[in-house]
């Protein structure tokens, strides 16, 4: 069936998976299936449209803009990054999603969302550029705490990453038994654990997904070690960052965004002898 590619979230941290997929599409380097959690969602929705460049180019040009992120965008609306803004002005208006090229790709693209009533992953295969496809978009990217549940398909649905990080397992389930993951932390890197009083106090309307926030650095650390396991195996082939990214996760500095994607397009230029060699 090919081999697949796994994209992980981490917010602004995407601007090192976006220097990965532009690096692959500048080389001719191409998946018959993709699944992306939260940022890897919305960012690398731009590889299956494929519009090398877009991903930072719109987000060094708005970084600063309220509408994109900021206090007053979730004062105002409910959620810190503009769901309006993001979603419908800049794709439709500002700069524009192709999405022709997005519908008539054959690439499988497939999102990671999270059921708020039931703390489980729901997984959904998007073909189409339209009002429900950005829907599940928005969902995958939707963090907990700063964006409303977003309700499509009769799932009222968060941030992926919640409840599947890196969801290898997923796209092996599918039968792709090679995968490249494109990961948004070094090698190194060990998730601590959340307040779970101050979760339960939060998000006490959704008790699940509150129970699934105090115990995601446990899945999380489980899931990078099964990553690394199949790499040792030889079926999965990873790209990280060499050391942690100097970037927050909602970062307003064009040059730090510069420099996470800078070091996205190193570590896949590198690296990409032996990912066209892999993925054979």
């Amino acid at each position: 069936m090919g081999t697949g590619l796994v994209l992980e979230g981490g917010a602004m941290r995407g601007m090192f998976t976006a220097g990965v997929i532009d690096v692959f599409m500048e080389n001719g380097v191409d998946f018959p299936a993709m699944v992306g959690v939260s940022a890897g969602a919305a960012f690398g929705c731009n590889f299956k449209s494929r519009q090398p460049g877009r991903v930072i180019r719109y987000n060094k040009r708005f970084c600063r803009d309220s509408r994109f992120c900021s206090i007053q965008s979730l004062l105002m609306t409910g959620d810190l990054y503009g769901a309006e803004f993001c979603y419908r002005t800049i794709p439709e208006e500002l700069d524009i999603f192709d999405k022709q090229t997005f519908e008539e790709n054959p690439m499988e693209f497939y999102v990671v969302c999270t059921d708020v009533f039931t703390g489980e992953p729901v997984y959904k295969r998007v073909d189409r550029a339209d009002e429900n496809g950005y829907l599940w978009m928005r969902a995958s990217a939707s963090m907990p705490m700063v964006s409303r549940p977003v309700e499509v398909d009769g799932y009222t649905l968060l941030d992926g990453g919640m409840s599947d990080s890196i969801p290898l397992r997923f796209m092996q389930r599918k039968g792709y038994e090679k995968n490249v993951v494109v990961l948004t932390r070094p090698r190194k890197y060990r998730k601590q654990a959340n307040n779970k009083a101050l979760m339960r106090a939060i998000l006490r309307k959704h008790p699940e997904m509150a129970r699934v926030m105090a115990d995601r650095h446990k899945m999380y650390a489980f899931q990078r070690e099964y990553v690394f396991a199949c790499e040792r195996m030889g079926n999965t082939l990873v790209l990280c960052p060499d050391m942690p990214l100097d970037i927050s996760r909602t970062e307003h500095d064009p040059d730090r965004l510069q420099a996470a994607y800078d070091e996205g397009r190193k570590v896949a230029l590198r690296e990409l002898d032996r990912i066209k060699e892999f993925i054979k």
